[in-house]
């Protein structure tokens, strides 16, 4: 299989060294990398230039935030999977993609994830929190379960079919397409049970109160969209992430 992984950046100069050195080190020898630039004012685009030689694409120009760079990204796409990986971010080890695509291939499956480590923004190898995801399982969507959507890899035909990231969320959009394409349409997973990502903490979603408030909001409306009865998902969705702060 192709897999084309996309990589957002807005003034990403500071961490996107990392990233850019674990996608240099996969052994997956077909890997398109697409770098959507939303026109940044610092040196990211040098950065990029100067640590990775995979790079397939690069296309710099404003845009309407990161899921409008991301469905920039899905359409210059030509793999026949895609995955995401975010500026902050870094592949764990270095035959990730090589291990999520013989999950796919093994079970046939039209989507595969994984587990994922949150650590320390100053040390990567410092794990603050650690994302076990568990085998999948449909039904579990009806009570708040989600894969990181940072490991979420799906075939391209998907995408195109089942609709993209919606740009009126502006935090959840993940979550809202993850159960529109797994709940909604009941696309087939399989599970990698190994931490394939790291990321950096405080992302978006849990950057300040206020955003945590909009996240919930956003969150009801897509299980609303997606015809799940929100007040249980959204209760047992966020009291299942403190077990979370103490698996190491």
């Amino acid at each position: 299989m192709k897999v084309s992984i996309i990589t957002a950046t807005y003034n990403s100069s500071e961490t996107i060294v990392d990233t850019l050195k674990s996608l240099e080190q996969q052994s997956y020898p077909d890997i398109e990398y697409i770098i959507i630039d939303g026109a940044s004012k610092d040196n990211t685009l040098e950065v990029v230039r100067q640590n990775c030689t995979r790079v397939s694409k690069i296309i710099s120009e404003p845009d309407k935030g990161i899921y409008d760079a991301l469905n920039k990204g899905i359409q210059a796409a030509t793999g026949d999977v895609i995955g995401f990986l975010h500026s902050d971010d870094l592949f764990a080890y270095p035959d990730a993609v090589t291990d999520i695509v013989a999950t796919l291939d093994k079970n046939q499956s039209q989507a595969a994830y994984a587990d994922l480590a949150y650590v320390s923004k100053e040390d990567t190898d410092k794990m603050v929190r650690l994302w076990n995801s568990g085998a999948y399982q449909r039904n579990k969507m009806l009570i708040g379960w989600m894969p990181p959507h940072p490991t979420f890899y799906m075939k391209r035909e998907l995408y195109l079919s089942l609709g993209q990231f919606d740009l009126g969320f502006k935090i959840a959009a993940d979550y809202d397409s993850l159960l529109r394409y797994l709940w909604s349409n009941n696309v087939s997973m399989s599970y990698l049970p190994k931490v394939l990502i790291k990321m950096r903490v405080g992302g978006a979603s849990n950057r300040s109160l206020s955003n945590i408030y909009i996240k919930t909001c956003e969150d009801i409306q897509a299980l609303k969209n997606n015809n799940v009865f929100w007040p249980k998902a959204i209760f047992i969705k966020n009291v299942s992430k403190i077990p979370q702060f103490f698996r190491r």
